[in-house]
């Protein structure tokens, strides 16, 4: 057992609410620097691991990326059309091949070559999903089907291929706010098209 987890009981575990993703609210005790136990409870939001990857044209300095209404964030005062790279949760399926599916589902482009580039915890504080973060170049000859995603899922997607400079000044313009995909941008800023 690692040293962490010897510092870590766990008291109760209270199922809140298991509708869509499962709510739980854990109590534990917990071993602070200094020794002492002490009583902690929180809760935390489990809705599965998830993948994301960005599409990129290097020669033509292209990306694509999604644009799609995400009610979490019209709640918090936003319009609520976010554009996104594309991404889902992987269910029962290894983050490549889940990645390869979503990717097709909402931008019409079918990938062969994924290159998973790094994996990240997006909210730790709460949530439990880690994030499986892809790059992959596309072209026009990847381009199977229209995207969209899937409209019994209640998805209506827009794709949207975009000049990566155009992509990265919308981060800048704050029209581009969503954190899986300014991580994306900024990784493809570095490492695939120079700084």
């Amino acid at each position: 057992m690692n040293e962490i987890a010897e510092r870590v009981r766990i008291v109760d575990v209270k199922v809140l609410s298991d509708d869509w993703y499962v709510l739980k609210k854990t109590t534990f005790d917990y071993q602070r620097a200094d020794g002492s136990w002490q009583r902690q409870s929180r809760e935390t939001y489990d809705r599965g691991n998830g993948a994301t990857l960005l599409l990129y044209d290097a020669r033509r300095r292209t990306v694509v990326l999604t644009r799609q209404f995400r009610l979490p964030a019209f709640v918090n005062g936003h319009h609520g059309m976010l554009i996104e790279a594309p991404a889902g949760l992987l269910e029962a399926a290894s983050p490549e091949q889940r990645i390869r599916a979503e990717v097709e589902e909402e931008t019409g482009y079918r990938v062969h070559d994924v290159r998973k580039v790094f994996e990240a915890f997006m909210s730790p504080g709460s949530v439990t999903e880690k994030l499986h973060f892809f790059v992959a170049e596309y072209d026009a000859v990847a381009k199977v089907g229209a995207g969209g995603g899937i409209a019994d899922e209640g998805e209506d997607i827009e794709v949207l291929e975009l000049p990566v400079d155009e992509a990265l000044a919308m981060i800048e313009r704050g029209e581009i706010v969503d954190g899986k995909t300014i991580m994306l941008l900024q990784y493809a800023r570095l490492n695939l098209f120079g700084a």
